[in-house]
């Protein structure tokens, strides 16, 4: 299969990613993803356990002289370690410090690594949540902190989960099974590189991850459309940078209202476990990098946005230097968040945040459809009057094409985006990934239907499930 890497956007830097990585090219062809027939002919082949997938690539140095290999078919523990080992010395560069100059023309396979293995900690949250409506921790976490990495079959991630996170929609709208509609629901979590892994990482790695959309109160806060200024920093409010208000309203709302017992803030949750990891490894090398899929996307770049803005990343170096920890943003199939002020704002304080999209996924379009950051100026010469409310995007793009006529609802698929970095040479969608989501898909489906056949008053809401339920089996986001 012809496949390329190409400069899509001068402006945006994005790379298009489509499978083989070939020298530059500027033809386009898409990625038909494999029919059940393909997929069932090709499992009998045996594939690499979860954990040890992201290690199918070569442990190559970065150089922006040459391309590297392209990544092994096989995989072992061995090579994982080898390529953690070189990883240590480039750490800095993958995780964007020269915004991925060199690395994604092709796609270095260090890079790819990291991506997927990041891209892994998201799925977690996914596996990890609830979705069976007679279990205790409906619409929650399903394993205990210790156990959950363990269970979703990440147990030598090198990682340790530190604090489940929560979030309240501040949208009002009844519950199936008499549930209280505004209570916080289990969003991601963070972890931190065990001692072990951060001598082979080169630094002590704080990993946020969050989930995407799954109950109806979400959906309708994705679908708030308006910005509204941040204020995230009590000294200087800066009421030019602006997000969308329904990402906003998750990162900020509390359950306050209606318990004084309640959960905080997932960004009073956020912030509190940040600032004590911080603390707590003081002295050492460190790194934040935060991954979300979807509306986790969002939350990824309010929290990179809200640590960098307050300044809790900065730390006095031996010498008494100011020097600031890395932040980087691994965001997959995500919309829009804010305004060009707040890319603008993101990039002075130095956010790093790379952008894995699919051509064809509309979310990845949103909010923004029409006023955004390509509609902003005429000619090249004259902006318009409403250039300030334009949605932007941030960061640097990493563009897959894939599509699938038989399921449509592939593109927003995380499982899809994985599975075509984990694979390049060989489109292949396996099997035990579908199956590992395949109940995830249903459940949510019918809370999503449930909640739509309540009777209720909500016009809106109506539409809205009516909208997302075709959208549902692309995973739950």
């Amino acid at each position: 299969m012809a496949c390329a890497a190409y400069m899509a956007s001068p402006n945006m830097g994005s790379a298009c990613f489509y499978g083989d990585i070939k020298p530059l090219s500027r033809s386009m062809k898409q990625v038909r993803l494999p029919s059940k027939s393909d997929t069932s002919s090709s499992s009998s082949s045996s594939s690499p356990p979860r954990q040890q997938a992201a290690a199918s690539v070569l442990a190559t140095p970065i150089s922006s002289s040459s391309p590297p290999p392209p990544p092994s078919s096989t995989s072992c523990p061995l090579e994982a370690a080898a390529a953690t080992s070189v990883l240590r010395p480039s750490w800095r560069e993958i995780q964007g410090c020269n915004d991925w100059e060199h690395l994604l023309e092709p796609l270095h396979p260090l890079l790819r690594q990291e991506i997927v293995r990041y891209g892994e900690f998201v799925s977690a949250c996914y596996l990890a949540f609830d979705l069976d409506s007679t279990s205790k921790r409906y619409l929650n976490y399903k394993y205990g902190k210790r156990k959950l990495l363990e269970e979703v079959g990440m147990g030598d991630s090198g990682y340790e989960v530190t604090k489940y996170i929560y979030a309240t929609p501040d949208v009002s709208i009844p519950m199936p099974n008499g549930m209280a509609p505004c209570c916080g629901r289990w969003i991601g979590y963070v972890a931190v590189a065990s001692d072990d892994m951060a001598r082979r990482l080169g630094r002590r790695d704080v990993v946020i991850s969050f989930r995407g959309t799954v109950t109806s109160p979400e959906w309708i806060a994705n679908f708030m459309s308006s910005l509204t200024p941040a204020r995230l920093d009590p000294h200087d409010c800066r009421e030019d940078v602006k997000v969308e208000s329904g990402f906003l309203s998750l990162y900020t709302a509390d359950e306050a209202a209606s318990s004084k017992f309640g959960i905080k803030s997932c960004r009073e949750q956020l912030l509190t476990e940040v600032s004590r990891l911080i603390k707590k490894h003081k002295g050492e090398e460190m790194s934040i990098t935060l991954a979300g899929h979807s509306m986790g996307s969002s939350l990824a770049h309010l929290l990179a946005y809200d640590i960098s803005e307050l300044g809790l990343n900065k730390f006095t170096s031996k010498n008494d230097s100011i020097r600031d920890i890395p932040i980087t943003v691994f965001s997959f199939g995500g919309p829009r968040v804010g305004n060009l002020a707040f890319k603008e704002r993101c990039n002075e304080l130095g956010i790093k945040v790379l952008r894995i999209v699919n051509v064809n996924d509309p979310i990845t379009k949103l909010p923004g459809v029409v006023f955004n950051e390509h509609f902003r100026v005429l000619g090249g010469k004259f902006e318009f009057p409403w250039s300030c409310s334009c949605y932007a995007h941030v960061g640097v793009e990493l563009a897959l094409d894939f599509f699938n006529v038989q399921n449509p609802s592939c593109v927003h698929d995380l499982e899809t985006y994985l599975s075509l970095l984990k694979f390049p040479n060989k489109i292949q969608i396996e099997r035990e990934a579908n199956l590992r989501i395949d109940g995830f898909i249903h459940k949510a489906r019918d809370l999503l239907l449930s909640a739509q056949n309540l009777n209720m008053q909500l016009p809106v809401w109506r539409n809205v499930a009516t909208n997302v339920v075709s959208l549902i089996p692309s995973q739950r986001s």
